[in-house]
This record gives C-alpha cells, structure tokens and sequence, in this order.
C-alpha cells in the first residue's frame, strides 16, 4: 500500500505534514480534504488544510502549537514565517488518587546480566577511570589508553576514560551538588565493576569523599606528577581486571532494565515514527516490571499537562511542574526563553517552535503512570515511568541519566546523531529511512519505515525491545562499535 502524501495526526488538526518534498501546485487529498498546494512543501514540514485567520490556533497532535501570525490560507506553508510561539496557559488535570507501584509480573522476559551487591544489575562489565576535575582530565585519558590495545578477559568490557572540564573552580550551592551526585553516580554505576578516580590534589572537588568500596583514588600532586600517576593508576587497574574477569553474566529478569530515554537532532518525524515507537518499548518495559527514564525538561515544556495527567499522585505531578518552573527562571537569568531550545537542524527539519518539539518527544514515554520525577543525577529508585530533570543539551542529559544509574540508553534522532556515553550502551533509532541509510554506521533502528507505510509504529517498538534485550546481554551498539564515550557533567552557575 502506498503510503499518503501528507500525514494527518490527529482530527483536530488544522495542518498535516509532508511525508517527502511536495511542488507547489500539486494536488493534495488529506482527511477527507482536497487542497492545491500555494507553496513548495519540504519533507517533514506543515501545510494549511484550510483557511487559518490570524491569531487562530495552530494544531497537531490534537494540541494547540501556536497561533497564525497572519492570514494563512489552505495549501500554504506553515512556519516560522507564518506561526507565533505563544505559550497558552495550562489547565493541569491533577489526579485524584494515588496510582499504586505496578504489580510484578509473573512471566518476564529475561537478559542476560551482570548482578551486583547493592541489588542493581549491570550490563556491562567496565573498569573507569574518572576525573575529580579538568586539571587531571589529561591523565586519566593516559590511563585508558594504556589498555585500549590490550586484550581483556573474556567478561571485562573495557577500561574507560570520563574525562570532564569542571571541578577546579567554582561556587557551593547547586553547581557543586551537581558535580558531586554526578561523580558519584558514575562511580557507583552498576556497568562500572570498579573504578579509579584521578585528582590534582588542591582542587575545589576533592577525592576523599568519593573514596570507599570499589573506588580507589590517587592525586597527580602527591603521585609527583602526571607519569607517574598514570603509572600507579595503571598497576592498580591490573589487579582490578583479574578481578572483573571473575564475574559472569546470568540470566536476569527484564525488571532489573533502567532505560533512558533521549531525543537528539529531532525532526518532525521523530514525534511520528522514532518516539512514537520508543514509547512502545517503554510501555513494554514497564510491564515487565522495569523502569524508562523521560529526561530534557526544556523538552517537556509545552507538553507537560499530558505527564501531570499520568502522574502517580499530586506530589509527583507538582514536583515536575516545579523543574519546569526552576527552569524557566533559570533561562531567564541568562535573558533566554524555553523556545531557544529548537536548533537550527530542529527547525530545518519542519519543527517551529518548542511547543511542538516537545509534543513529539513525550511520545518516547509511551502511556505508562508517572511514578517519580527526580533531580539531575539523582539515584533511580522507582520502578516503571520516571523524569529525570536534565538540560536538552544531550551530553549533559546523558550524564545525569548515566550517574541516576540507567543501564541502557535509548536515543532517537531525526537529523542524525553521533553521541554515546563511556560506560552505558545506547541504541540509536532514526527518525527517517533516509537518515538511516545516510549515517548508517551510527544508527542500530530504523523508524523511518513507519512514514514508508511498511512497518506499524507497533512492530517497531517491539524491534527496539528485542534489541534492548540483546543489548543488554553484550550485543554491541553502534556506538559503542565507534567509540563514542561523551561526558559531559550539567554546569548550572558561575566560574570564579
């Protein structure tokens, strides 16, 4: 069957949005609408099915997007030209009762883990070696290079480098709350079986604190300097191997599965195809008793009321709407708005404002209770549909996912991405066919046959479930294959 021209989200919607580029003039027929097109049509962008007069509400998805800012009449081009970000105050559907925690499954599917004392279950196997701060990122990336030609035991994943650029200067308060939950969530990670953490030694972030079971420390200033710090962390590394190559993977219930979720280089197609079907599999994993992670509060931003209405309880609900109240006043400081948030590639890819960006990126959350919404890096310790409060910027989200203690990633992009993260898997899904076989290297699915009419948004999210089991049992990622290992902790305040 082949696939329509446009694609019409919801009933209500006053645009649909071209499936490829569409030429002025040509004939479309939508929703039982027939329409000449005024204007050529890019791929992934919105057209009029009808007269909007200025100041009308813009809808997709069934939501209002914005408001025409002029006369805009069937067949046009709807864009930033033509559509006003207005944000629309929210009316919040509370819930009023409390959802409880979701019951244990009795039949789970299973993958195949790495069990570790604190109850977590790792899914990979790493030796890291962590900066306290930038003044001894050099040196730890020493370390990692020493044993990246070295063939490891069979279990051991690989010894890794998480090199950063803060800790030596800065103020208390809530940059260093970042910075210390941060450390100390890498440190602690189940993917980490031990780690190394590098100071200089008269940094602001001092290694002391950090030091305890599975964590050694060593400081550049009193090792006498960088050779032979990374000499000693390298002798300490060899006993921390044989150790490693001790452990095996078991059979483990998908339960024990934290998945983050994260959207980079989104299009108009990732709130169609890519996040849609992420939402699938976090539905899946939920029901088997195991957790998603929703991150990118700037991303939620528009589309909020949607998670206040699945909320758990009004504690919850209140508790999200207060990250994106905290981030607001925080763009605020620096003279920005949320709707700085869609780039250059965002809006190239037909999304005009933040609102609908973030209509689309809930989709990766599927439709499951939210049970918790926690700060940047915080421990995760609830299971089914949890927020996390992180920046869009997705370095430093991927950050907070990995120190909350995710297991697995699960990132989607419609422009193409190529980021990954030192000790966490992440599957990367295309929003596009054409993104896919373009960057096909970096990406491991591909929802753009969703908008090609050849698979259900359905099948897809059972493919990226399947491939998160197989992930988690030690099948490498694209990623991981080439090497991306980004970190990138959140830096909130000043420098001084």
């Amino acid at each position: 069957m082949t696939p329509p021209d446009c694609i019409h989200l919801h009933p209500l919607d006053n645009v649909a949005v071209a499936r490829m580029l569409l030429p002025r003039g040509h004939l479309l027929t939508v929703a039982g609408v027939q329409v000449t097109l005024r204007d050529p049509i890019p791929a992934g962008h919105k057209v009029a099915l009808h007269l909007i007069e200025p100041g009308a509400v813009v809808r997709r998805y069934g939501e209002a997007i914005g408001h025409a800012s002029r006369r805009i009449e069937g067949g046009q081009h709807v864009h930033l030209h033509n559509l006003r970000f207005e944000p629309l105050a929210p009316e919040y559907e509370f819930p009023l009762q409390e959802t409880p925690p979701p019951l244990a499954p009795r039949d789970v599917p299973t993958f195949l883990g790495y069990p570790r004392r604190d109850g977590r279950v790792g899914t990979r196997n790493y030796i890291a070696v962590v900066a306290a701060s930038n003044c001894s990122a050099h040196a730890v990336e020493l370390v990692a290079r020493r044993f990246e030609a070295r063939s490891l035991p069979p279990g051991v994943d690989g010894v890794v480098a998480l090199p950063h650029g803060h800790g030596c200067g800065g103020v208390t308060g809530r940059d260093e709350q970042l910075l210390r939950r941060t450390i100390a969530g890498v440190l602690a990670h189940p993917n980490v079986f031990a780690a190394v953490l590098i100071g200089l030694g008269c940094e602001v972030n001092q290694i002391d604190p950090y030091l305890g079971e599975g964590v050694a420390g060593l400081t550049i200033q009193a090792c006498g300097g960088t050779t032979a710090t990374v000499a000693e962390a390298s002798r300490l590394i060899e006993g921390l191997i044989e150790q490693a190559a001790a452990e095996k993977r078991v059979a483990t219930p998908a339960s024990k599965l934290v998945l983050g979720l994260n959207c980079g280089g989104s299009d108009s197609f990732s709130g169609i195809t890519a996040n849609p079907a992420l939402g699938v599999c976090s539905d899946l994993l939920v029901a088997a008793g195991g957790t998603a992670v929703l991150a990118e509060t700037p991303e939620i931003f528009g589309a909020e009321h949607l998670l206040v209405k699945r909320a758990a309880c009004r504690q919850v609900a209140e508790r999200l709407l207060s990250y994106i109240e905290a981030y607001k006043n925080y763009t605020r400081l620096f003279g920005g708005t949320l709707d700085d948030n869609p780039s250059f590639g965002n809006k190239e890819g037909g999304l005009t404002n933040i609102v609908e960006k973030s209509l689309g990126a809930v989709a990766k959350a599927g439709g499951s209770p939210l049970m918790d919404a926690i700060d940047y890096a915080e421990r995760i310790r609830s299971t089914g549909l949890v927020f996390m409060n992180t920046p869009g910027y997705d370095p430093v989200s991927l950050a907070g996912l990995g120190a909350g203690g995710v297991n697995m990633i699960a990132f989607t992009t419609g422009r193409g991405s190529a980021i990954g993260f030192p000790t966490v898997p992440v599957i990367k899904i295309a929003s596009r066919t054409a993104v896919f076989e373009c960057m096909r290297e970096n990406m491991d699915i591909n929802a753009g046959v969703v908008a090609d009419g050849q698979a259900s948004i359905a099948d897809v999210g059972r493919e990226i479930f399947h491939l998160l089991l197989g992930a988690a049992s030690g099948q490498r990622t694209a990623s991981e294959k080439l090497g991306h290992a980004e970190f990138v902790p959140w830096r909130a305040g000043p420098v001084l």
